[in-house]
């Protein structure tokens, strides 16, 4: 019997071919798998997460993407007769009085100033929160529904008649924070409150620091601790979510936080 010690240059060839073939199927095999497992989390964290409500028209905005650079909305308020929604201040792009329109031309509101403190150090900014008001146009005015907040997954929540807007001195480390920036509804716990003074950046007396895990387009959107108005989403801090506190920025403002449907306001009517 003859070994079979070398190969001629064509079964050579062939056999390479198969081997190829066959890494490549395996390779594939291992990819589809690969994706298979990592793809559902990615799009939980990337993507909108399930409804599970419908959404108004005009949609609530607060806790949802407004057509505003890089900010969800964050709580509905109301200055004597305008409809407010605020904003995250670092993400305004316009002096107050200046029109804002969506990218078909329409209306959607007009800027105010931001939240400022006078008592701050020479050549610094200063602020209560990490807000400026945005008084929204007519039309995109959500009449019987300026006390919700849109969690998305989490559902919408409804802000009770009276209830005030949390001050930094009403959160404590511990308490359950929620947030649904992105449209993406994650929830945590308050890991810190602390002032936040980094010397390239705006100073604010209180910061709140969360374990909740943020991403680029979480800015402005509500948070709700304990269920209730508590902040806007401001910073990455570690890649964890951090949030300036409601009542001190809407203070400032002069705005009072929507408790009821209409904000106590008579809504227009349709003629």
């Amino acid at each position: 019997m003859r070994l079979i010690t070398s190969m001629s240059g064509s079964a050579m060839r062939g056999r390479i071919v198969r081997l190829l073939r066959a890494f490549t199927v395996i390779m594939a095999v291992i990819l589809v798998a690969a994706a298979a497992y990592l793809a559902p989390g990615a799009i939980r964290e990337h993507l909108e997460t399930t409804r599970t409500m419908a959404r108004y028209d005009p949609p609530v905005w607060a806790g949802q993407l407004v057509p505003v650079p890089c900010a969800n909305g964050g709580f509905y308020a109301r200055d004597q007769e305008k409809i407010i929604l605020t904003i995250a201040a670092h993400c305004s792009v316009a002096k107050p009085g200046t029109v804002w329109r969506d990218a078909d031309g329409r209306l959607i509101g007009t800027w105010g100033r931001l939240a400022e403190l006078t008592d701050c150090p020479a050549g610094r900014f200063c602020s209560p929160a990490d807000i400026v008001s945005l008084e929204l146009a007519p039309e995109r005015i959500p009449w019987g529904h300026l006390n919700l907040v849109d969690m998305g997954a989490g559902g919408y929540r409804t802000i009770a008649k009276g209830t005030p807007p949390l001050a930094c001195s009403d959160i404590h480390v511990g308490d359950r924070a929620e947030v649904d920036g992105r449209e993406h509804y994650r929830s945590g716990a308050v890991i810190e409150v602390a002032p936040y003074q980094f010397e390239t950046d705006t100073m604010f007396p209180c910061m709140v620091l969360t374990d909740i895990e943020v991403h680029h387009g979480d800015s402005g959107g509500s948070v709700m601790v304990n269920g209730l108005p508590a902040g806007t989403t401001a910073r990455d801090i570690g890649g964890r979510l951090a949030f300036t506190p409601l009542a001190e920025g809407l203070a400032n403002l002069g705005l009072v936080l929507c408790t009821t449907p209409d904000c106590d306001l008579s809504p227009p009517t349709s003629n």
